[in-house]
């Protein structure tokens, strides 16, 4: 599902082969990006493509180092969840 990325989703990913990303099998990496990094075209994509639940699921779950702490704070508030935090070592 190369193509299905739109330019906004693929900004979001500049440092990732966008060309190689599956919407369905990388949905923690498009949806942890977006949430950081994203515009407003990029969220409406994003709210459109992955359901609230899975949305949520990957804010719940934050992989450690990857997030902005005020993007992972935001969502959070906005999704209803209370993120598990983890160290990285």
């Amino acid at each position: 599902m190369a193509g299905a990325l739109p330019t906004a989703v693929r900004a979001a990913l500049w440092s990732y082969d966008t060309e190689n990303l599956d919407v369905q099998q990388h949905a923690e990496r498009i949806i942890t990006n977006v949430l950081n990094l994203g515009t407003h075209a990029a969220l409406l994509w994003l709210f459109e493509t992955y359901p609230r639940e899975r949305i949520a699921e990957v804010v719940k779950h934050p992989r450690p180092g990857e997030w902005n702490d005020r993007s992972l704070n935001y969502w959070a508030l906005v999704l209803g969840v209370d993120p598990v935090r983890r160290t990285r070592f």
